[in-house]
């Protein structure tokens, strides 16, 4: 009987270790996935300006290729296209290289920063008052709206119009969303954080309790800035470029103020989602260029 139990803890023991390595393992994979998207962001960005792309792939050799003569992005597409951009972000921790540490280095830095102080702002600098809270969140939420309703927006207006452009840019915003938000779902599952309003603003991470309501990485911020991104890579103005990024800026702060993410939630978030709507809308601009 003696002998019987020592067996089953065993067990179990080693099953834990398994289980926490295992996750360990995929955390490492995914934190790396978070900093490196800005590989296959620039490398598109070089594609899609011919003048220096032969420079640009000198120094991002393992950035994915476009294949030649393909045809305009079509709503039809997307699906395909998703397809291809999941593989490529979620394969891009294997093409990490050294030169790289310029990005990653302080993006990391930063997000250490922000993990190690989330406990103290949201406890100490941010209002608990219940009225500030609420209109942040109601602030957030609307932002939030505006960029969902901005590629049908655009993609009626195109289609409509019989306007090329404004039809690119729409199917590509909302291609970026929909990356992001796969993106961000992911790394939601791996994490597994708790939200600020549990346990007196720990924070903890890997608690499986939390279930598909993990707050690492916000998905407002995702969705917000991977739109931002997408709307001033296709109308490269000041103007377009400051209401994009003003909005996706508000969003931010407001998911903290409204104390739904701590600090690191949102740098994160915001960070995974610019990079992936910079490299959807670059990966794709060769195409429009082809056309005109």
């Amino acid at each position: 009987m003696h002998r019987s139990r020592i067996y089953v803890l065993s067990r179990k023991a080693l099953s834990g270790c398994v289980f926490s390595n295992i996750r360990l393992i995929a955390s490492l994979w995914v934190l790396g996935l978070s900093f490196s998207l800005i590989l296959p962001a620039a490398g598109a960005k070089a594609q899609a300006l011919p003048e220096i792309a032969s420079a640009a792939r000198a120094s991002l050799p393992d950035a994915p290729q476009p294949a030649a003569g393909r045809q305009e992005v079509r709503l039809r597409s997307v699906p395909t296209d998703i397809l291809h951009d999941q593989a490529v972000i979620w394969s891009s921790p294997a093409r990490i290289r050294l030169h790289d540490l310029v990005w990653l280095a302080p993006l990391g830095a930063a997000s250490g920063i922000a993990i190690a102080t989330d406990r103290a702002a949201m406890r100490d600098v941010v209002s608990h008052d219940p009225g500030f809270t609420n209109g942040n969140i109601n602030a957030s939420n609307a932002l939030v709206g505006g960029f969902i309703a901005a590629p049908v927006a655009m993609y009626g207006y195109g289609f409509l119009e019989h306007h090329t452009h404004a039809r690119q840019a729409g199917i590509l915003t909302g291609e970026a969303m929909v990356d992001g938000l796969v993106v961000e779902q992911g790394m939601k599952l791996i994490f597994w954080r708790e939200r600020p309003n549990v346990d007196n603003y720990r924070g903890r991470f890997f608690q499986s309790s939390v279930g598909i309501d993990s707050s690492f990485p916000s998905s407002h911020c995702v969705v917000a800035w991977s739109a931002a991104a997408a709307i001033a890579g296709e109308h490269p103005s000041r103007w377009t470029e400051a209401a994009a990024y003003t909005a996706a800026t508000g969003v931010s702060l407001t998911r903290v103020l409204g104390q739904e993410h701590f600090p690191s939630d949102v740098l994160v978030g915001s960070a995974a989602g610019w990079l992936v709507g910079h490299y959807v809308t670059h990966r794709h601009r060769w195409r429009w260029y082809k056309m005109h």
